[in-house]
């Protein structure tokens, strides 16, 4: 009974790692064949058109006369499958720190970011927990989770991100009251968060005023980044989660404000400490 959810849940992850480097692919040359494809990633063209298809889909490819071209790189760089495959293990480190945040007994909402994706494996270690989200993604992977409550909110379904956004989804977590707020950003820019689509903004402004503690978990690269939409400061926030990869002026100047900041350590070292705090010691 158990194994045709494995199959699916591991044919969906090749599909993904797929359809993440073709897009890879066409961004670094802006159009590429079809054939092409087929050849380098050594699939057939009708499963390349399959994938070029779902892409269109998502408004991140164009498929014409047998060319796939990139669209706009501030919605690809939108796209969960984009996301989901940049800077992997500091996104990982991040999400571990996060966990520190989470206590059993809690209701946390969960946005929508490939960071706060990472902490889903490791939520059963802090059951019984409710979780409060509106990521298709994440309710698949968390339903049936022993000692989960999973609480999804619904509204118009959004291909590119692979979430339920809208009025609908704003209203319902309107009458929600959750202990924790975990969200990442497309980018920071003056010390503000922004994202590049709206209506993303109006899902985690609802999901920040609707949580008592809102924490951030942001890589280094944000701060490189610029978006459209602000959503608040990073004062705003009770803790900053960053990556060991973040530039030293960047906490420093985040400190000087009293943002409580935590460096998030990359693991897989025997011996390595936890995410060092604001004050320089570590969490625990």
């Amino acid at each position: 009974m158990s194994i045709e959810p494995v199959a699916a849940d591991s044919r969906q992850s090749r599909q993904m790692a797929r359809q993440r480097a073709i897009t890879e692919a066409v961004m670094a040359q802006g159009a590429v064949r079809i054939e092409e494809l087929a050849e380098r990633f050594d699939i057939s063209v009708m499963t390349v058109h399959r994938d070029l298809d779902e892409l269109e889909s998502r408004g991140i490819l164009r498929k014409s006369r047998g060319v796939a071209t990139a669209t706009a790189t501030s919605l690809v760089e939108s796209s969960d499958i984009y996301r989901t495959g940049r800077e992997k293990r500091e996104k990982e480190a991040i999400a571990l720190a996060a966990m520190d945040f989470v206590e059993p007994g809690q209701a946390i909402l969960l946005d929508d970011s490939t960071t706060v994706a990472h902490m889903a494996p490791h939520l059963q270690s802090k059951v019984p927990l409710t979780v409060i989200t509106n990521v298709l993604t994440l309710i698949n992977e968390l339903r049936g989770a022993r000692g989960i409550t999973l609480l999804s909110l619904g509204g118009e379904y959004y291909n590119w991100c692979s979430a339920f956004m809208g009025r609908m989804t704003t209203q319902a977590i309107s009458n929600l009251r959750a202990d924790t707020f975990l969200m990442s950003t497309a980018a920071i820019t003056d010390d503000i968060v922004f994202h590049q689509a709206l209506e993303t903004v109006d899902i985690k402004r609802a999901m920040f005023d609707s949580a008592s503690r809102r924490i951030l978990l942001v890589d280094h690269t944000k701060f490189e980044k610029r978006a459209l939409h602000a959503l608040a400061p990073l004062s705003a926030f009770d803790t900053v989660i960053v990556d060991a990869g973040t530039p030293d002026h960047h906490i420093a100047r985040m400190r000087d404000q009293g943002i409580h900041v935590v460096v998030a350590p990359l693991r897989g070292v025997a011996g390595v400490p936890r995410a060092r705090s604001a004050r320089g010691d570590f969490d625990h």
